[in-house]
């Protein structure tokens, strides 16, 4: 039987790689709920870069470019990493360079996988789907605060391997994947209340972003999936 893990930092990925793994990286707060709301308003591709430095290259280059780090937009750039920001048709049809605090750092720490998806509460019952019609292992991938544990990227990686080991007859023998789906069963039915003493949710409601807090705990509202592709993330095309 395929086995499902759950990573909470990337720090510590080595540590969980396997050759044939699909590995899901997740940042509910907020790179990869932007990311997959781009995608399903039309995005072409996004190209996840680690660093600042790395997306002023691109910036030069003519690219539409986001960068966020703490929460907010780095000055001189287009976009940061709130959802809202790609819901315009200005987006569609375009490349975008994108680099934020962890989840590009994510994206980054997982380059020799074998496939890489994005996973946000967004598409979380077509993630779920996709994943046990591929019947391969599975690492769910946390981006975490700064290489630190977080609670809402433990949450999602909860809910699927939670329906991945009680419905689909994935197994594991890690402890992470059955923590997470213990907290996720604590938190399911009302994942904003349960996060309300949580680090970034605190981070960002100081910045004024519930709206993007509640949009991004809000499951299902974009069936689509990244998917890394020679360097760029593109839409996987679904059966």
């Amino acid at each position: 039987m395929p086995e499902v893990e759950v990573c909470f930092s990337p720090n510590v990925y080595p540590l969980f790689h396997k050759d044939d793994a699909i590995v899901v990286v997740i940042d509910v707060l907020r790179a990869t709920s932007a990311i997959t709301t781009a995608f399903y308003n039309g995005v072409a591709q996004m190209i996840p870069v680690a660093t600042v430095e790395e997306a002023l290259e691109y910036k030069k280059k003519g690219f539409i470019v986001a960068a966020e780090r703490n929460g907010e937009v780095v000055p001189g750039f287009d976009l940061g990493n709130s959802p809202f920001g790609y819901m315009s048709k200005k987006v569609a049809g375009k490349t975008i360079a994108i680099t934020t605090t962890n989840g590009t750092q994510a994206i980054k720490a997982a380059e020799k996988a074998k496939r890489i998806l994005i996973g946000s509460f967004l598409n979380l019952d077509v993630m779920i789907d996709y994943l046990r019609a591929e019947k391969k292992d599975v690492l769910l991938l946390c981006a975490g605060w700064k290489n630190k544990f977080n609670l809402e990227d433990t949450l999602y990686a909860g809910a699927i391997a939670d329906a991945l080991i009680s419905k689909y007859e994935f197994t594991t023998s890690c402890d992470s994947a059955i923590a997470a789906g213990q907290l996720y069963h604590l938190a399911k039915h009302d994942l904003y209340e349960f996060l309300s003493r949580s680090s970034h949710r605190n981070r960002l409601s100081k910045l004024n972003l519930d709206r993007d807090i509640k949009y991004c705990l809000t499951p299902n509202q974009c069936p689509v999936i990244p998917v890394m592709e020679k360097g760029s993330l593109t839409k996987l095309q679904l059966a």
